[in-house]
Formats: structure tokens, sequence, C-alpha cells
């Protein structure tokens, strides 16, 4: 195995993949990084017409990450950008950049990417509801269809096992529902129904799983999965239910762990180890988490700032655009690499 490369200030620039609709977090990486002296920020995609190819600094389309080609082609990519930090974004390609984490740290590049175990523990929700039970940690109680009691009180709660933004999300009334969504859904697993405020938790740990950074979020009004209108809260219990949580399972990198307040405890039903959907407002609120990604890659020792954020402060999204003149978009061969360039 060849010696590390050296991180830091000879390879400023940063990767994110899956840039899709992720304009506020492209602007907050490329914010950072003028902050701190420079440097690009680089996108891929599948798609050459994804809004964030048009507002980073420069995008390549790839394989999809199911392909077998796609972790060398981001490494390679990686490598010819000079990108020191690579940032995943999708729950489906985590485990494989988990995986092949310490090869791209021996090619000089950290990825911010939790380990191995945590990346499949956290993609199956039932398996994560499980591992917290199991060490006493508030969570949905969570089964199979065919574990499900039958003295479970309705409503309940039906979704894939492995799905991500609320896509196959059922609320369930009664047994007869129960048993036809079992089947609809594919993989399913049945979760008892929570009732209370849902929050988004968003939490930053270094390298070595020290939480850097916890803040709790409402989520208000939520729309295709992501917070739509929410506001900071600055709540011990929530504080210490995210400390909890890095307790047992480690994490590297950002997380967002969901959970409602039900009868006044904070109960956790989802944890996804990667950016949020509702990043721009923690961001917001004073926590530059794009920042102190790339301080803890140039070799930086940070210190927590845990419940240092400004408390109480409203997101509400909207809808905006992106216009492409045709033709813009272009395809050019990345040397001997069959990547795309896209802008």
């Amino acid at each position: 195995m060849s010696p590390r490369r050296p991180l830091g200030p000879r390879r400023p620039n940063v990767l994110m993949t899956a840039g899709s609709r992720r304009v506020a977090l492209v602007h907050a990486f490329q914010r950072a990084l003028a902050a701190r002296g420079g440097g690009r920020v680089v996108v891929t995609d599948v798609n050459p017409m994804s809004p964030s190819v048009f507002v980073t600094d420069r995008a390549y389309r790839v394989p999809l990450s199911s392909d077998p080609r796609y972790i060398g082609e981001i490494l390679r990519i990686a490598d010819h950008e000079r990108c020191g930090l690579i940032v995943p974004t999708i729950d489906d390609e985590l485990t494989d950049f988990a995986r092949a984490a310490e090869a791209f740290l021996v090619a000089g590049v950290r990825v911010a990417v939790s380990p191995p175990t945590t990346t499949a523990v956290c993609r199956d929700k039932l398996a994560t509801c499980r591992t917290l039970t199991a060490a006493g940690i508030a969570a949905a109680a969570s089964w199979l269809p065919h574990e499900v009691p039958e003295a479970s009180t309705f409503p309940l709660f039906v979704k894939p096992r492995c799905g991500r933004g609320g896509v196959g999300a059922v609320p369930i009334r009664d047994r007869r529902d129960l048993e036809f969504f079992v089947d609809y859904v594919e993989d399913a697993i049945v979760q008892e129904y929570l009732t209370g405020p849902e929050f988004t938790i968003d939490v930053l740990c270094d390298w070595a799983g020290v939480p850097l950074a916890i803040v709790p979020r409402e989520r208000v009004v939520i729309r295709a999965g992501v917070s739509d209108r929410g506001r900071t809260v600055n709540d011990p219990a929530l504080i210490a239910l995210a400390q909890s949580c890095a307790s047992v399972v480690p994490f590297v990198g950002p997380v967002n762990i969901q959970c409602r307040v039900v009868q006044g405890r904070p109960t956790v039903f989802e944890i996804n180890p990667r950016f949020s959907g509702g990043i721009p407002l923690t961001i917001a609120a004073g926590v530059d988490v794009p920042g102190m990604l790339i301080d803890l890659t140039a070799g930086a020792q940070l210190r927590p700032i845990i419940g240092a954020f400004k408390e109480n402060l409203w997101m509400t999204n909207y809808e905006t655009s992106v216009f492409v003149e045709e033709g813009r978009a272009r395809l050019a061969p990345l040397g001997p690499t069959d990547v795309a360039e896209v802008a």
C-alpha cells in the first residue's frame, strides 16, 4: 500500500456526491472555502440537468452508485480535482464509501462517512431501533410483518425497511390496512405510531467519533420527507438523546437523528448518517458544519460547541429554479476514465 498523501492546504477542494437539488449545501461549502482562502466545490451526479450542476464550480456525470465502477470513478475525480474531502449525500452509497474510506485516506482524501457497521445499521430501520432499544435508548417499537403482536394498538406505521425520503411510509388504521400494506410496501417493517412534535437533530462528529455540534430542529411542516418549515430548539433532552445515540452507534462526520417527543420523552424512529435536507437551518443558526468539516480535513483539532447556536430561528422554504439555455450542459471525456464533465 502506498504511503498516505498529506491532507489539508495542498488539497483544498471538496467533492460532493449526488448533488441533485442540494444547491444550498453547495453554496454553504463554497462560502466556507472562500472564508478559508478559496477552493472549489465539485459535484457528481447521474443527471447533467440537476440544479446543483449549474451552481457548483465543477461537475461530473458518474454511473449510479450501484455500478461497480462508481467508487473508482469518484476516487479518480477527487484525484484529478485535488479534492481533500468527499461528502457522500445519499443512503444507498454510504456503506460502499465507508468500506472504501481507508483506501481514499491512503490517496490523501478524507470521506465524511461513518464506519460500515454504523451505515449498515442506520440503513436498516428495524436494526436501528432494536440497537437503540437494547442500549436503553427510547426508540420506536419495530417488527417484521410476521412479528406484529396480535394485541397491537392501532394506528401503526408501515414503511420500507431501507427506504428514504418518506417514500412508501403509510399510517395503518386497522388490521385490514396492515394486511394490505405489508404486502404492498416492498421489504416492509411495522412500527408503533408515534404522536407528538417531530424533530431532526443535526450532529457533527470528528474523525474519532466525538460529537462537536448538536442542533435539534422542530419539523413544523414536512413536504416530500424534507422539512419545509422548522425552527431550532435548544432542548437539553434532545441534545442528551443525540449524545446517547453517539455513544452506542459510532458516528463520523454529519448525522441526523429523527425522533418524536412522546409524552415528554424523545423517541427515535430513524437515523441517517449524512447531511439532512434541513441542514441550511442549522448552518444559519451559527453552526458552520461545512467549515468545520473542512477544518477537520486540514488537521485542525476542534473543540465541541454543543448548545452554541441561535435558538428559535425559523426556516420557511420556497421553490426556486435554475434556467439553462439549450446546449449549456456539455459532456467532455476526462483522460483515461469514462467519467464525463458536465459543467
